[in-house]
């Protein structure tokens, strides 16, 4: 036994300072030790060989067991190095599970299909693929390592403080993240198909208003070499995956002289994406970027009460009103407004429609493929029971779930829905033929025929250039099967290819991030979303240059046509649904009215032989074109605009009328465009305040709040 004296002595006695020889020693017992073990090069998935973290502490306990170290001071002194020295031998001479390339990398969209279900999918009890399984053992071997790297990387108090704010340019622009703490390591293996997302959350935006966006990221291990220890800050963002939203650039319609330019020609739009993708943005804490606002689909995604036909003879009713217009003194609005004529569910008639659903890969999210079986679920409730559903999905390739089906077997199509597991590239072309061809073997002559696509538009498989895709639909859109679109998702939303080949195909596109969006879009506009009355309506307004100096179209941009295209019934336009609601806005100078922003031509205006201007008393001529859902030959409407359409002060106008003129002045204001700087937020309020009227789903209290978020995020300017 040792005297006490002795312990004492040791105790009391001053550290000796480590010297090189000690360290030498320390780090030739450790080694010693570790080739005792005499562990091999296992395989993946051998059951004879240790985990890294097992090892490691299988070898610090034969350390201390064979007491390789004198003393407790001198065991205190050196233990740290000997555990860093030989975990990092360990892992230089752990072999890496992947090959060559010990880099792990995990994309969003390009990973391989699985040929069987999701790990831990709802209602299985199935073995996994092996795919999952390697990629569950890689996920065990990458914590692992994190858990051997504690052991040679010195350690700190947890931090509990607010997370991190951190900055970085993006596209030219600054964007501010918070960056969330790290999650605790979980031992359940990620679905198949599955994105790895850093976890951040829009912080407010700094003080020019700077938009941050959703950032994607991509997960990166790689082994830890002795000689290039880790010198990366605790707190330092790993590399992120650009955000991947495509939508369509475009610039805000220019003001036109109503002598030199009287025409304006475009095609209608029912969509409403650009509304849904605007709130999203907002409660996210940022405002949308530009581009992402269009302003007709924010003022149409709401049901107005304007004047429909008396009968399905005529497809639609237009109404035309002039006002003043709120944020200018000088001009007025030119406010056209039509109705489609609205079909009783007793008249409907049979639907064949085509679920044609992105299974791939980059829909494994809780607000992509959850969220789009959940909406599906809610438009198969709302169907009659002799109308037929068939499932496409489509992946690396595409497949049929579900042949032609009637509702009436409402289990089966359900059941199909719920068994629905991502994986794989995306192979849109494909669906899309697979999808055409289903819908033409069970067609109903003088019924509804359509494919409602539903996908975050990463076609990354066949063809996916946008103009390839308008023209395969183009061709498809002839055998008199239409096409719908429903975006899912943010990040990697293809806004822009699914507005073409919506447009193309005489079908709308909405974009659904909430259930209660889903239930608005598939149930309440059940009817517009699916019944088409009326197909290619074109819209041409000439404006009488006694009467208007200037005026200028808002929103429509993506929209427009040439003058010629209005009679032209080969050019594409927009479709009117079952009780459609459709608002077109001009914001026009009256003549004389010094709110001008053009100079008057030095040599005025040019003669005309019979001394006047016909129809000089009015302000404008509306025409409008459209087609019967299965006819090619186009019908025309006329409507003269005179001081009869006039009211004399805003307040005058309908509360729906107002009510959309601060829709529009939100979209405009969004854009941030000239003619609404000077009109701020408040403004925009106190207009759709005093014009909320009936609200029975709550649309227009929800845009009240979006309003105030907007102020809040980027001032009341």
């Amino acid at each position: 036994m040792v005297d006490d004296n002795e312990l004492n002595r040791l105790r009391d006695a001053a550290v000796p300072a480590p010297g090189e020889s000690a360290k030498a020693r320390a780090f030739e017992a450790a080694m010693r030790a570790y080739d005792q073990e005499n562990i091999s090069a296992a395989t993946q998935g051998s059951a004879g060989g240790l985990r890294l973290t097992e090892r490691a502490q299988k070898l610090w306990s034969e350390i201390m067991q064979k007491k390789l170290i004198a003393t407790p001071a001198i065991a205190g002194l050196v233990a740290l190095p000997i555990a860093g020295y030989a975990t990092f031998h360990m892992l230089r001479e752990q072999p890496s599970p992947f090959g060559g390339d010990e880099k792990i990398t995990e994309t969003l969209a390009d990973k391989p299909a699985t040929s069987g279900p999701a790990i831990n999918a709802p209602g299985k009890d199935k073995q996994a693929p092996e795919g999952d399984l390697k990629k569950a053992d890689a996920d065990a071997e990458v914590r692992s390592r994190d858990v051997t790297d504690a052991l040679v990387t010195p350690t700190a108090p947890p931090k509990t403080e607010a997370p991190a704010t951190v900055n970085q340019r993006e596209n030219g622009t600054l964007q501010t993240y918070q960056q969330a703490p790290e999650p605790a390591p979980s031992t359940e293996a990620a679905p198949s198909g599955g994105r790895v997302t850093m976890g951040f959350s829009p912080a407010a935006p700094a003080a020019d208003g700077a938009r941050a966006s959703r950032v994607q990221g991509t997960a990166e291990s790689k082994l830890m070499a002795p000689q290039q220890p880790s010198t990366m800050p605790a707190d330092q963002i790993a590399p992120q995956e650009e955000n991947r939203d495509r939508v369509e650039d475009f610039k805000t319609n220019p003001v036109h002289a109503a002598l030199q330019d009287p025409v304006s020609t475009f095609s209608i739009d029912v969509d409403t994406a650009s509304y849904s993708f605007v709130r999203g943005s907002l409660k996210q804490g940022y405002l949308p970027q530009a581009d992402t606002v269009r302003v007709e689909e924010m003022v149409n995604y709401f049901p107005y009460d304007w004047k429909g036909p008396d009968s399905a003879s005529t497809p639609f009713n237009s109404t035309v009103s002039v006002m003043p217009t709120p944020w200018n003194g000088h001009t007025k609005l030119m406010h056209v407004a039509i109705k489609g004529f609205d079909v009783k569910p007793v008249e409907q008639p049979k639907a064949n429609l085509v679920f044609l659903i992105d299974v791939s890969g980059s829909m494994d999210e809780p607000d992509k493929l959850p969220l789009l079986k959940s909406a599906f679920r809610l438009l198969v409730s709302k169907l009659k029971a002799d109308d037929t559903i068939s499932i496409v999905t489509y992946a690396g390739d595409a497949g049929t779930v579900l042949m032609p089906t009637k509702v009436t077997e409402k289990d089966k199509i359900l059941n199909a829905i719920d068994n629905l597991t991502p994986g794989g590239s995306t192979a849109g072309e494909a669906g899309i033929k697979e999808a055409y061809k289903l819908a033409q073997q069970s067609f109903v002559k003088d019924g509804i025929n359509r494919v409602m696509l539903a996908t975050d538009g990463d076609f990354n498989v066949g063809q996916t250039d946008d103009e390839d895709l308008k023209r395969l639909i183009e061709q498809e859109r002839k055998t008199g099967v239409f096409l719908s679109v429903f975006g899912f998702g943010r990040g990697n939303l293809n806004d822009q290819m699914m507005q073409t080949i919506a447009q193309n195909g005489n079908g709308t596109a909405a974009y659904i991030d909430t259930l209660a969006e889903a239930e608005k879009v598939l149930v309440e506009d059940a009817s517009s979303t699916l019944f088409t009355i009326a197909k290619d309506v074109k819209i041409q307004v000439e404006f009488n240059p006694n009467k208007v100096s200037e005026y200028r179209l808002i929103g429509y941009e993506t929209r427009a046509l040439n003058r010629e295209d209005f009679n032209n019934d080969r050019v594409d336009a927009g479709d009117i649904g079952s009780g459609h609601s459709v608002t077109a806005i001009y914001e026009i100078t009256p003549k004389g009215s010094g709110g001008e922003t053009m100079d008057p031509l030095r040599y005025g205006e040019a003669t005309v032989n019979n001394g006047g201007v016909a129809n000089a008393d009015e302000y404008a001529f509306v025409k409008i074109r459209y087609k019967l859902p299965n006819e090619d030959v186009s019908k025309l409407i006329t409507t003269p605009v005179t001081s009869a359409n006039e009211v004399e002060s805003f307040d005058q106008a309908s509360t729906d009328q107002r009510f959309s003129v601060a829709v529009a002045a939100f979209g405009q204001k969004l854009r941030d465009e000239d003619a609404t700087a000077k009109f701020g937020y408040d403004k925009i309020m106190e207009i759709a305040t005093a014009a909320r009227g009936a609200d029975p789903f709550g649309y227009r209290s929800e845009f009240l709040s979006l309003v105030r978020l907007a102020s809040a995020l980027g001032g009341n300017r």
